[in-house]
């Protein structure tokens, strides 16, 4: 086998959070019965499953003998339909679902974004810290992420002087809001000067929006409000509590909407049938989503108000999303090291700084509090006695 070719793609760092599970996993395994068990704030999957409404439409159709194959690249007309409600209903936004595309989660959609919009060898700006799979998906497409390194000043968001400073210009911008792992947002006037600014530079905004819906006292905006250039990404993942059900979406701007279905048509096909079926249910099953949002709140209330006695007292302005962003510089300039003798001494797995930022991660660490409400308030305590015994 000596002397194949391997691809660049092949490359790809890995999402040190699945490693972090896979450690998680495994720490549990070896915890004998009666003995505390592990606290997982790890990783960003609702703890909640898919909601009443849409796991019974799934039943439903298969019962009933619904056809499950192939539909349309861009997804079912009709959840198209009520995806471009939802935008008016909560932006007041005209989205025609023409110009929304269902995708295989938010994941399937970046790929159809990056290549749609760009040729190998662009730039393409981010904050960091960022989510890992934006620059490690550009990268194995031949795409050049440009890192914008944040901090609390701009609440780990980019500005518009950020992005007036950089030279050469890149191709495009992604932004997120609620982002990931810092958990702040732009506010309204803030996202709609940086499309504003995106679309007078002849700058492509991919505007990451997947935690819409898990606010906490800031206003959601869309960019596609502010700009008809943009590309918006969204999912059923996160709000809606349906992960593994793999159904996200693209709003697209006009010259954007049939190469992307072209891609869409060849790299995918479509995006599950059954999963469409539950996911244009779960948009009737507001009182359990809401109430799950209300469960997230309570649980970043108790983290927020305990985890500075604990020891972490430098947290990012948690708005949105479900994580927070902790500077650990005081106590380790090794996150991954302090992360795995967290899980082994104290029981708690959380992702270390660098996924996120490789520059500067190693002082940084990500809780996640989607997980059950008592696992949430004992972990305050847990990581007391273990550095402050």
């Amino acid at each position: 086998m000596a002397g194949l070719k391997v691809g660049r793609g092949a490359h790809a760092p890995a999402f040190l959070v699945m490693d972090v599970i896979a450690a998680a996993n495994a720490r549990a395994a070896a915890i004998p019965p009666g003995e505390p068990g592990i606290l997982r704030m790890e990783v960003g999957q609702p703890g909640t499953g898919a909601p009443r409404g849409a796991a019974e439409a799934a039943i439903r159709a298969l019962r009933d003998g619904h056809p499950m194959g192939y539909t349309e690249a861009f997804g079912l007309r009709s959840l198209r339909e009520r995806i471009a409600a939802r935008y008016r209903d909560h932006y007041g936004a005209a989205i025609p679902a023409e110009r929304i595309a269902v995708t295989v989660g938010a994941s399937g959609a970046f790929p159809l974004a990056f290549l749609s919009a760009f040729d190998t060898g662009d730039r393409v700006a981010m904050a960091a810290p960022y989510y890992p799979p934006y620059a490690n998906i550009l990268t194995a497409l031949g795409m050049v992420p440009q890192l914008l390194p944040c901090d609390a000043s701009t609440r780990f968001q980019p500005t518009v002087a950020m992005l007036e400073a950089l030279d050469p210009r890149p191709a495009g911008l992604i932004v997120a809001s609620p982002c990931n792992p810092a958990g702040t947002m732009l506010a309204p006037d803030e996202l709609a000067a940086i499309a504003r600014w995106c679309e007078a530079k002849g700058v492509r905004l991919i505007s990451d929006e997947i935690y819409h819906g898990l606010s906490y006292g800031m206003a959601e905006e869309t960019a596609a409000a502010h700009s008809a250039s943009a590309i918006v990404v969204n999912s059923f993942s996160k709000y809606f509590s349906m992960t593994g059900w793999r159904v996200g979406w693209l709003v697209l701007p006009e010259d954007l909407v049939r190469p992307v279905e072209r891609l869409a048509q060849n790299l995918f096909i479509s995006a599950p049938h059954v999963a469409q079926v539950a996911a244009e249910a779960a948009m009737d099953c507001t009182e359990e989503l809401e109430a799950n949002r209300a469960a997230y709140r309570r649980s970043r209330d108790l983290l927020l108000a305990g985890l500075p006695a604990a020891g972490f007292d430098r947290i990012a302005a948690a708005d949105g999303a479900f994580y927070i962003w902790a500077d650990i510089g005081q106590l380790t300039n090794d996150s991954p090291a302090f992360c795995a003798r967290m899980l082994a001494e104290a029981g708690i797995a959380a992702t270390p700084g660098v996924d996120f930022d490789p520059g500067r991660g190693a002082r940084f660490l990500r809780f996640s509090y989607c997980g059950p409400e008592a696992d949430m308030a004992e972990a305050p305590e847990r990581l007391r006695r273990w550095l402050r015994p």
